[in-house]
């Protein structure tokens, strides 16, 4: 397939002439290319960098159809790239899909007994073990382990760490030892610091964020997904915990907080990266709603489409829009930093080569 497009690349801004052939970008003529489209807004594939294929909306496992119907739907949306933040299922069956979105893995969840979702991850009776788990899944995963660094206590009514300090440095420097990133979720004050401390390389959510331990993750170039639009269910959640008043006010406080927080994060310099938490409580196909997001946290829009596009794929080690690299992008017909509604409906998705239209067949727009 050898095709032609001709539109504002971002982050540079410059009008360019892009060719496809064979999967990948040219910046060279490429003969008899079809021109696909002639102007336009042109972006980096899309990046969910907290996303859950193979999670059932609603909650339970997803069959291998359930898992490839999600991964169509972020594909549609422009995700070209995902980080699978944990997932009870095996979905490396993916990656034999040319159409489908390449999966970064994480493994599974690594929590304790009636300290998580239940079912849905790896739950350790004695913390001890958890170097030699979070090894087995640094081995399994792309690179990533994903483990549970706070959730509701019931003996103590509110939210609280699931591991010592001591426990998490060896852990950490296990998966490193291993060559994996380690994230961790983390809705609450008390589990950062120990996390911080071990050498954590990601936070998710991060809702009880304070200045001293965003101090911490600029100190130690620890990246944020806040996942703004799964902390929008935090009322909801709070509001079903009837039986726990003070965890239930404590999830009310981190919401109320939760753009001044991620704002506060920015600022400071910490590196954030979109990510919708899909799969369970929140639908696939929403990494516009997350840009969006960002953007009412004080982000810029050329910043917050970077951190879901350029910066997300530099930070997960994959390329951008450049000479040889997998033709994965996303077409808009306005600009995207100007007009941000437009990043729900793109013209065009570009992954691995093939096109996708994406236009009304009887408008020719979304």
């Amino acid at each position: 397939m050898r095709l032609h497009f001709r539109g504002v690349v971002l982050p540079d801004g410059d009008m360019r002439d892009l060719w496809v052939h064979d999967g990948v970008l040219s910046c060279e003529p490429v003969a008899e290319a079809e021109t696909v489209h002639a102007s336009g807004w042109i972006v980096p594939g899309l990046v969910d960098a907290h996303c859950h294929v193979g999670i059932k909306y609603g909650g339970g496992d997803e069959d291998s159809a359930g898992a490839i119907a999600q991964a169509e739907v972020e594909r549609d949306a422009g995700a070209l790239l995902l980080r699978d933040a944990g997932s009870p299922i095996d979905t490396r069956f993916i990656d034999d899909r040319e159409d489908l979105p390449k999966i970064i893995r994480a493994g599974r969840h690594i929590a304790r007994p009636r300290r998580y979702i239940r079912e849905l991850g790896i739950e350790l009776e004695d913390e001890r073990d958890l170097p030699e788990i979070i090894a087995e899944q640094a081995r399994r995963g792309d690179g990533w382990v994903k483990i549970v660094g706070d959730w509701i206590d019931r003996s103590a009514g509110d939210l609280a760490p699931l591991w010592s300090d001591a426990i998490l440095k060896e852990s950490i420097d296990a998966a490193h030892r291993e060559g994996a990133r380690v994230t961790a979720h983390v809705f609450g004050e008390d589990a950062l610091y120990g996390l911080l401390d071990a050498g954590i390389d990601c936070i998710e959510h991060g809702t009880g964020l304070t200045d001293e331990t965003i101090d911490m993750m600029v100190a130690h170039g620890t990246a944020l997904v806040p996942t703004l639009i799964n902390i929008d269910t935090f009322p909801e959640i709070a509001d079903s915990a009837g039986k726990f008043p003070v965890y239930a006010a404590h999830m009310r406080d981190l919401h109320r907080r939760s753009r001044e927080t991620v704002a506060k994060a920015h600022d400071a310099g910490v590196p954030i990266y979109t990510g919708t938490d899909a799969g369970g409580s929140i639908p696939h196909g929403r990494i516009a709603d997350e840009i969006t997001a960002l953007m009412g946290a004080g982000f810029s829009p050329h910043d917050a489409l970077g951190a879901s596009s350029w910066n997300a794929r530099t930070w997960l080690g994959r390329t951008g829009i450049e000479p040889g690299a997998p033709a994965d992008f996303v077409v808009y017909q306005q600009d995207p930093r100007i007009s941000p509604q437009v990043l729900s409906t793109p013209s065009w998705v570009v992954l691995r080569g093939r096109a996708y239209d994406r236009r009304d067949p009887v408008t020719g727009h979304r």
